[in-house]
């Protein structure tokens, strides 16, 4: 009988339940606010071919665009934490390396939007919004587009 009772106990304790309601368990992964930008190198040209430029709400970010047979390359501006749930304004400009032209250029309004890498009743809460850059289209919904390799 005694092993019947503490099983079931047993069992509540290693799940992170109490006889008094359910417990939240976190991790602890961390998040920031933050606009980012997405893209494939290749679309950019050869290794290095672009300088790309994001601009959110007053700060800037720039990097090459990376080597054509990496998959994806990323930019990200990083946003105050208590930003909430705003819109900013976004730019995009991606220039060539070659000829310092600029072959894209675009901007957008950006609603963000609420996450919780450690789930809806745990901290951190971050708000972010990501964009695909793309070259013919400048800022576009990443909504397709496949970010693993």
């Amino acid at each position: 009988m005694r092993k019947i009772l503490l099983t079931p106990l047993l069992m509540a304790a290693l799940t992170g339940c109490s006889l008094l309601g359910q417990d939240t368990v976190c991790t602890e992964a961390d998040a920031d606010s933050q606009v980012s930008a997405v893209w494939r190198p290749a679309d950019f040209g050869g290794r290095d071919a672009a300088s790309v430029r994001l601009f959110v709400d007053g700060a800037c970010k720039e990097r090459t665009s990376g080597g054509a047979d990496d998959p994806i390359a990323t930019i990200s501006v990083r946003l105050p934490d208590d930003i909430g749930a705003s819109t900013v304004p976004v730019r995009l400009t991606v220039t060539s390396g070659r000829s310092g032209d600029t072959v894209v250029e675009d901007s957008v309004r950006a609603g963000l939007t609420e996450q919780h890498p450690n789930g809806v009743s745990c901290s951190p809460s971050a708000w972010t919004a990501t964009f695909r850059a793309h070259p013919e289209k400048g800022l576009t919904s990443t909504r397709g587009m496949k970010l693993q390799g």
